[in-house]
């Protein structure tokens, strides 16, 4: 017989699982994009927006910090309350891609900030309040 105790570990187990699935695959989209930002030409950046290239370039080292904050404070498990901070300021980031989206071009183009920014917000949710990470125990220097 299954206790309510194993049941509750082996969904917290898979909602884990799901989230590193979801967060590796976000982190990944966000260094491509925030690099891609980064190494191309202003002239490139600029050429189908009217939003000006520092912007662009500013909002790329944005996208790369919230990538490298999705998944190191976990593996790390160091100040591992900063992944939901990062999924977090990543949807601010999605939101202002959908707005932007809307007003330059069809509003169809807006499908894929929108969805990336719901990913983000399940993550956001997750290791805010489902499924946290667990920080390394903290240990002490005993005196000889």
């Amino acid at each position: 017989m299954t206790s309510i105790h194993q049941i509750h570990h082996d969904d917290h187990r898979k909602t884990n699982a799901f989230l590193w699935t979801v967060q590796g695959l976000l982190a990944a989209l966000f260094l491509f994009a925030g690099g891609m930002k980064l190494v191309m030409p202003i002239a490139a950046l600029t050429a189908q927006t009217p939003l000006p290239g520092t912007f662009i370039r500013f909002v790329g080292v944005l996208e790369l910090a919230g990538a490298l904050g999705l998944v190191l404070p976990g593996l790390a498990r160091i100040h591992t309350e900063l992944t939901p901070l990062a999924a977090a300021g990543l949807v601010l980031i999605m939101c202002g891609a959908t707005g932007a989206t809307l007003v330059i071009g069809p509003a169809a183009g807006a499908i894929v900030p929108i969805l990336v920014g719901a990913l983000l917000a399940i993550v956001t949710y997750g290791r805010w309040r489902v499924a946290p990470h667990q920080a390394a125990p903290v240990r002490t220097l005993r005196a000889a």
